[in-house]
């Protein structure tokens, strides 16, 4: 149909002029029958909904609402990719298929409608004068369409130049944008912002599964290939992570653990405690070892391909042990017996100069205690080793120095080193003929054999609880006296020591106050009942208890002898004998302890 207004033939079902924009008149005869029946533009479907009291609510359906707007959005996409279409290939053509016309200055409300794609136009010899025109006047582009017919594209110059090569180009006009209202402007510069996140987003994404990719294909060449190892916690021992990189999904099997790893994120993650490598080694290990692994490459066929060695170093931690008695690795001793005690880690094996004492480690608290005979030689030398597990050999060593003695005189081997009886019969030898004197608590002293063997024996007393000592003398015309002393640890059973105790009361306390020498050379037992308050020191463990009934008052100190470790804030009745003072208060070693 030809249009009245400006002669443009158009389509007959077009409303309007494809040029000018007039309205066609077009006659029902015209019209497309098929147009009729449809009903994008029908009422919307509702849905009558009945409550249990009766009443009945209809509202549209939002679905109908969204597919709509789908219709509509898919509708207007199409007509942009149409359009860019036409003004690609509108640009590509010769300059002479394009005509711009200059259209005077309009409303800012009218110019600011005037929206749509961007075209750029090559730059023309134009003096400063066309450039000052061109800020002030608008163009409309027309094109060439296939069948010849020049289009108006209703398309306006942007209102900035392109940041690049503006030498070649410029605008059509900038006014447009000038005059555009305020909220048309901030909606330009919200879509700028935009565009801008979105290409970050896009230049991020990018990045991200680059790198995923790349990391991916680290383990494809050889200079890629190396693992990464670091030091970690593994069952709460030292071990070692392991980083192998492959292919995505790939299994790994490493030779020395018989187990097979898959490739996750890159990387297949091996654990390795440090004591795989020497559990089963029997000999003397070093501070730190070399390890390797050997990793393969296995295929979904089975087919295994070597890939390079791992090799790296663990330390082997030392095997903890304690020195609890003597107080010192070199201690002087005139006695013929001494007790060396230690207290290593629950289930160690512990040897003394080559002998297996394993058996004597106690199983709850890793206390070891051997009594070694010191010979009058001078250096006594004890080597003790430990090995814990999964630690290494750690050797401690001893050094008991008895004086040489020009005249012998020793104990039997086997003499006791502790009782609980306040009677102990001891053997001696010493050289035959010699004078002997016990300078202790003794009695029957029987020396028939002592001219013709040098051997004697008698019976030891001891009056105090604890430590006794059993001094001998041996002496002969012409030699040096020698002297041995020997150290028993003398503590009565439960049923005899505990019956013997004095109840500590307001009296009883201000008694024992007054009287403690007294007190402490009778070893008078006690019975404390309290709440541990205080410790005093760890080795050997002393706290503070008071003995109060309401216990605030009447504070003493407890040395700890007996077989528990005593906590803070507990209640526990403790049998324990007179001793010393300390600070003020009564110091009592305890022999027996019960917890309430």
């Amino acid at each position: 149909m030809k249009c009245p207004e400006c002669g443009q033939w158009n389509r007959a079902s077009m409303p309007h002029c494809s040029r000018c924009g007039a309205p066609l008149n077009i006659d029902v005869s015209s019209q497309i029958p098929w147009k009729e029946n449809l009903k994008d533009g029908a009422k919307p479907a509702a849905y009558l909904r009945a409550d249990e009291f009766g009443q009945v609510d209809s509202r549209p359906d939002s679905r109908d609402a969204l597919a709509r707007e789908m219709q509509d959005l898919k509708r207007r996409k199409e007509e942009g990719l149409r359009l860019q279409q036409r003004l690609r290939k509108s640009s590509e053509q010769d300059p002479s298929s394009l005509i711009v016309e200059e259209i005077p200055s309009e409303s800012s409300q009218d110019r600011a409608f005037r929206t749509g794609a961007t075209l750029i136009m090559r730059r023309t010899s134009a003096d400063s004068a066309a450039e000052e025109r061109e800020r002030e006047t608008r163009h409309r582009v027309r094109y060439m369409d296939d069948a010849g017919v020049y289009v108006d594209s209703r398309t306006y110059d942007p209102p900035y130049p392109p940041a690049a090569d503006t030498s070649s180009y410029t605008i059509a006009s900038r006014s447009a944008y000038m005059d555009m209202p305020g909220s048309m402007r901030r909606r330009q510069k919200l879509l700028r912002a935009l565009m801008v996140l979105a290409i970050l987003a896009v230049l991020g994404a990018g990045g991200y599964f680059g790198f995923r990719f790349l990391r991916s294909r680290r383990g494809q060449t050889a200079g890629e290939s190396a693992a990464i190892v670091t030091a970690s916690m593994m069952n709460d021992v030292a071990a070692h992570t392991i980083l192998i990189p492959g292919e995505e999904g790939s299994n790994i099997y490493i030779r020395e653990l018989h187990a097979s790893y898959t490739v996750v994120d890159g990387f297949a993650t091996v654990e390795v405690e440090d004591h795989t490598w020497y559990d089963n080694v029997d000999t003397t290990l070093d501070e730190t070892m070399d390890v390797t692994l050997t990793p393969f490459l296995k295929t979904s066929s089975g087919r295994q391909t070597p890939m390079p060695p791992i090799t790296y170093t663990i330390t082997i931690p030392l095997s903890p042990i304690r020195l609890d008695s003597p107080d010192s690795l070199r201690t002087t001793v005139s006695t013929t017996m001494a007790a060396i005690k230690i207290t290593v880690r629950p289930g160690s094996r512990v040897t003394v100069n080559g002998e297996d004492c394993s058996d004597t480690v106690s199983s709850e608290s890793g206390e070891m205690s051997k009594n070694v005979t010191v010979q009058p030689i001078g250096d006594n030398v004890f080597e003790i080793v430990v090995r814990s597990q999964y630690c290494r050999d750690n050797t401690l060593t001893v050094t008991l120095y008895r004086a040489p003695q020009e005249i012998p005189l020793d104990l039997a081997v086997g003499t006791y080193g502790s009782t609980d009886q306040d009677v102990m019969k001891v053997t001696a030898t010493t050289l035959p003929g010699a004078y002997v004197e016990v300078t202790t608590p003794h009695s029957d002293l029987d020396i028939t054999d002592l001219d013709t063997t040098g051997k004697f024996s008698f019976n030891a007393l001891f009056s105090k609880i604890g430590y006794n000592t059993i001094s001998i003398s041996s002496s002969y015309p012409g030699k040096k006296t020698s002297v041995v002393d020997h150290t028993v640890y003398y503590l009565p059973p439960p049923d005899k020591y505990t019956t013997k105790a004095w109840p500590l009361s307001a009296e009883g306390y201000s008694e024992l106050l007054s009287n403690i020498n007294v007190r402490a050379a009778r070893s008078q037992v006690y019975v404390v009942t309290g709440v541990v308050q205080r410790v005093v020191s760890e080795k050997p463990q002393r706290v503070v208890i008071n003995t109060s009934e309401d216990g605030k008052s009447q504070p003493v100190l407890l040395e700890n002898y007996t077989s528990t470790t005593w906590q803070v804030g507990t209640y526990y009745r403790i049998y324990a004998d007179a001793f010393s003072t300390y600070s003020g208060m009564p110091w009592l070693n305890a022999r027996y302890t019960y917890k309430k």
